[in-house]
């Protein structure tokens, strides 16, 4: 069953929607978690997630903080995050997520930064570690752990701290608050910045509910459907994709149990929908190459099935592809290549998913045309936290995976001089928080909002060219600015100089020219010999630069720290042509040279 798109007319904020939807189809499943304890997955309809919600309600509105405080949420995916981020929301309070896997000091600069009141958080052991950083939080009231706080001294604690049965059995009936109004903050969503810290987007009830409704003219869902969300609810694209907008269609949202599962949890919950990252397309991808490297055979099948759905995919969609002399055999052979290689591929991602969106990072061409060739209705789309963040999509029946589509509706676009996009609508930020010079160099004088991104537009679609300045968005949809990094890594006297990269990869690799000097030092502490080239990649070498590199950029986000590193000893000069005359890299020239050496360090290292 689909929405009719015309009742979200009387929605006007978040809280409304949730609110909307309990009272629509409270009978209907509304979430599914897995029980540790019991080891069922467990579901959960509308009205006992309303009855749910209601009880945090009552527990946060005890607390008495005034409209429009922050309350940071550090939670896992799951039904807590739901509850806590739909009670702030009710009670007109500011939701501000971490992610779960970010570093001690990033985490503490949120807190304080966004001024937050309390702090949700899963484990006694990451409230300890946001400590140890001696961060000062005059705002911060209260910390209410939900999981294991084994590991907490609460008599070191400066702030009070609270097990959540003991906080939510503390609440009483909920006060009498007026509800937010669409202009107010439906969250503050920090994105990293060019300074090393990160940035607080604020975004509005309207901006979200205004994504939402724009999302689902492109791309529908029903109360039929079945989300399985994996993808941290820190990010943007998770929080409006995979979490609003199946409230407002009514459909169930399936919590995976973590990602090194998932393969077991696409099988179990079987979904109807994904919302991804390119990273999980590329993991699928690797397994499923490096089976194939073991068969011949079954590589040549593959390939062959690949080419036959490809072409089929694009004769439905009305693209261009190559010919083929063997072209108008391919309704003959598709329903044999379907069943030996097509349905055992779709099975792995429980067989019968209807629509997989790719977004936050682009997607390789390569695994593109492999998913949609096998019959994954894999669509890409392009977005950024400041735009709430959908701005394009492709759609199931107009797709070109070339592109990331057409823009939404409601949403509109252009292409400045320089070929930057820039995005206007009702879905745009309001601003940055505490950030007002920021805010400005963020949109133009006429109020369009900057993409950073290179594109053109053809025949309605949006094509990507490239970044105009130099961040690095990792597969994952990470964005990370390099200069300050390889600041934060050259502060070593080991290094003479650092360049960072990780376009497209799952994680920031280094490539750091070494001060001749010091390696000497080094190595000799390490007892290997310096004079010998094969040293750089000996594995007590990679472990001590590695350590080192984790030293140095202990502040930036876990995501922005380099995984791998290539050592050398060759100089970068103006006259080798990997610097310029004003001693700074030549970013091109420098992945051009360093293009196979970076290559290898995402590749798995041989004992």
């Amino acid at each position: 069953m689909r929405p009719d798109l015309a009742e979200l007319a009387v929605v006007h904020t978040l809280s409304g929607l949730f609110a909307w939807r309990v009272a629509r189809s409270p009978d209907a499943e509304a979430y599914r978690q897995f029980d540790a304890n019991t080891g069922k997955w467990v579901s959960m309809s509308w009205a006992r997630a309303g009855i749910r919600v209601a009880q945090w309600q009552a527990a946060l509105s005890g607390m008495q903080l005034q409209r429009g405080a922050r309350v940071a949420i550090l939670l896992p995916n799951g039904l807590d995050a739901v509850c806590i981020d739909q009670a702030a929301l009710a009670l007109a309070l500011v939701p501000v997520p971490l992610h779960s896997i970010d570093n001690p000091g990033s985490m503490a600069y949120i807190v304080a930064d966004s001024e937050a009141s309390l702090l949700l958080i899963a484990s006694g052991r990451q409230w300890s570690s946001i400590l140890s950083t001696g961060a000062k939080l005059p705002a911060l009231r209260q910390v209410v752990v939900a999981g294991d706080d084994a590991q907490l001294d609460r008599g070191a604690s400066p702030i009070p701290v609270t097990p959540l049965a003991d906080w939510l059995a503390g609440g009483g009936s909920s006060s009498e608050v007026k509800p937010p109004e669409p202009g107010d903050l439906a969250a503050i969503v920090y994105t990293s910045g060019t300074t090393g810290h990160p940035k607080g987007v604020m975004l509005t009830h309207a901006n979200v509910v205004s994504n939402v409704r724009s999302t689902l003219a492109r791309v529908s869902a029903g109360m039929d459907d079945v989300f399985l969300s994996f993808l941290p609810l820190s990010h943007t694209f998770e929080r409006t994709a995979g979490y609003y907008l199946p409230i407002a269609v009514g459909c169930c949202v399936a919590y995976a149990r973590s990602i090194a599962q998932l393969g077991e949890d696409l099988k179990t919950v079987r979904p109807t929908v994904l919302i991804s990252v390119p990273r999980i397309y590329e993991r699928i991808y690797g397994k499923l190459q490096e089976l194939l490297s073991r068969s011949r055979v079954k590589a040549q099948l593959f390939d062959w099935a690949q080419a036959v759905g490809w072409r089929r995919f694009c004769r439905e969609q009305k693209l261009p592809c190559e010919s083929s002399a063997w072209a108008a055999f391919d309704h003959l052979v598709w329903p044999l290549l379907q069943r030996a290689v097509a349905r055992p591929l779709l099975a792995q991602f429980g067989g019968r998913v209807r629509v997989a969106i790719s977004g936050g990072a682009p997607l390789s061409q390569v695994i593109a045309r492999c998913f949609l060739g096998l019959g994954l209705p894999l669509l890409q789309g392009f977005g950024m936290t400041e735009a709430s963040p959908v701005v394009a999509v492709n759609g199931l029946d107009d797709n070109d995976p070339s592109t990331v589509g057409r823009m939404l509706e409601n949403v509109e676009v252009r292409i400045a001089e320089d070929r930057e996009l820039q995005v206007r609508g009702p879905s745009v930020m309001k601003g940055y928080w505490k950030r007002p010079e920021d805010t400005a160099h963020a949109m133009t004088a006429d109020g369009w909002l900057k993409s950073g991104d290179q594109a053109v537009i053809e025949g309605g679609r949006i094509r990507i060219m490239g970044r105009i300045k130099e961040i690095i968005v990792t597969s994952t949809g990470e964005k990370i600015a390099p200069a300050d990094l390889e600041l934060a890594i050259t502060s070593d006297n080991l290094f003479e100089q650092a360049f960072v990269a990780g376009e497209n990869h799952p994680f920031i690799a280094a490539v750091l020219l070494l001060n001749r000097g010091e390696w000497r030092k080094l190595a000799a502490s390490l007892k290997v010999d310096s004079a010998d080239a094969k040293s750089l990649t000996a594995a007590p070498v990679r472990e001590a630069v590695q350590r080192r590199i984790e030293q140095l950029t202990r502040n930036f986000p876990r995501y922005a720290v380099p995984r791998q590193a290539w050592l050398t000893l060759e100089p970068w000069t103006i006259e080798n042509e990997l610097m310029t005359p004003a001693l700074k890299l030549k970013r091109n020239n420098l992945m051009a040279r360093y293009a196979s050496e970076i290559e290898g360090l995402y590749k798995p290292r041989v004992a």
